[in-house]
């Protein structure tokens, strides 16, 4: 019989690693992410036509260099980087080397330019991009207990929880340092930030030069939610976070903690409106004169709506991560 099978007491980042990434783990099932949940790079092509031109400013901070690389970190299906490949001028397609980095098997139409990995290619030369990664990076939750002391959360295949040993160590500083507010009243949780501080400066340090991008669901130290974030989905709904291999678990990434020095956090809405993406209404007079580009216009500035919108997407964090280079998004 297996650990598993045998209703195993684990913390919820080896509970979370198995069901997500797993042999039978849900990122590796046949319809991918984008069959359970909307992401920005779902909801219009506009997104993959900003991070088009965010690759391209970097281009141009790098003196245009051959090749020119261009990393989508948790790349699904490999959606978001055929969609940057499509949007780019000619010339600058011409010279970047594509990578999608994945748990799951290569998709066979995906794009032969893209080179398929699990881990993100050294050395790196351009952009690298990570919509929605940290938060499926798997973590620790701490609780607090009548003591006042906060204490790992232990979880089993079915979702049930207990109370574990004290959080001490790394851990425990961490929570001092990140999450305060970790030892506050009985009942107050906190999710663990450690594994993804440590994933994003692995990643980051795949680059030589250029700028590596965190987009995701976010709070900084001055929001931290008092009962954590940690949930489920599973066929566009929000349901109860069960490391059966069955849904998505996620968590809202403290981007603040994963900043390395020269990094800087805005929102998805002042990062898009940088490159581009306003969701501003096309004229009204020009449903009179040329009636067909005003409805085209019209979908595109709601498309940008949806893509900017406040407690939506426009709420997204953005971690810009300079490498040896300028910010590019900087105004």
């Amino acid at each position: 019989m297996t650990a598993e099978a045998a209703g195993e007491w684990r913390g919820w980042r080896a509970a979370a690693e198995a069901a997500l990434y797993g042999p039978e783990g849900f990122y590796c099932r046949p319809e991918g992410p984008a069959g359970h949940f909307r992401t920005s790079v779902h909801a219009s092509p506009l997104f993959a036509g900003a991070v088009a031109r965010l690759l391209c400013r970097v281009d141009e901070a790098l003196g245009r260099p051959a090749p020119l690389d261009l990393v989508d970190m948790a790349a699904g299906r490999g959606e978001l980087v055929t969609g940057v490949l499509a949007a780019l001028p000619a010339e600058v397609a011409a010279r970047t080397r594509a990578y999608a980095v994945e748990v799951a098997d290569r998709p066979d139409t995906l794009d032969p330019r893209i080179e398929w990995l699990t881990e993100p290619p050294r050395g790196v030369h351009g952009l690298l991009f990570a919509n929605e990664w940290l938060d499926n990076v798997p973590l620790e939750v701490a609780e607090v207990d009548s003591a006042g002391v906060p204490r790992l959360v232990l979880v089993r295949r079915d979702g049930a929880e207990r109370l574990g040993e004290p959080v001490a160590g790394a851990k425990a500083r961490w929570l001092a340092r990140w999450w305060p507010s970790a030892s506050a009243a009985e009942g107050t949780r906190a999710e663990i930030g450690l594994p993804r501080d440590e994933a994003w400066a692995g990643a980051v340090a795949a680059l030589d030069r250029g700028l590596a991008v965190a987009v995701d669901y976010a709070h900084t130290a001055s929001t931290r939610p008092p009962f954590g974030t940690l949930t489920g989905f599973r066929e566009g709904r929000e349901t109860a976070p069960v490391p059966d291999g069955s849904c998505d678990i996620t968590a809202h990434v403290a981007l603040d903690a994963c900043a390395l020095p020269g990094a800087r956090l805005l929102s998805q809405r002042d990062a898009l409106r940088t490159l581009g993406i306003t969701g501003a209404r096309p004229p009204l007079a020009l449903a009179s004169t040329r009636p067909a580009e005003y409805v085209r216009a019209l979908a595109t500035a709601g498309e940008a709506a949806e893509l900017t919108a406040t407690g939506g997407l426009g709420d997204f964090g953005w971690l810009v991560q300079p490498v040896g280079i300028p910010d590019v998004l900087a105004d």
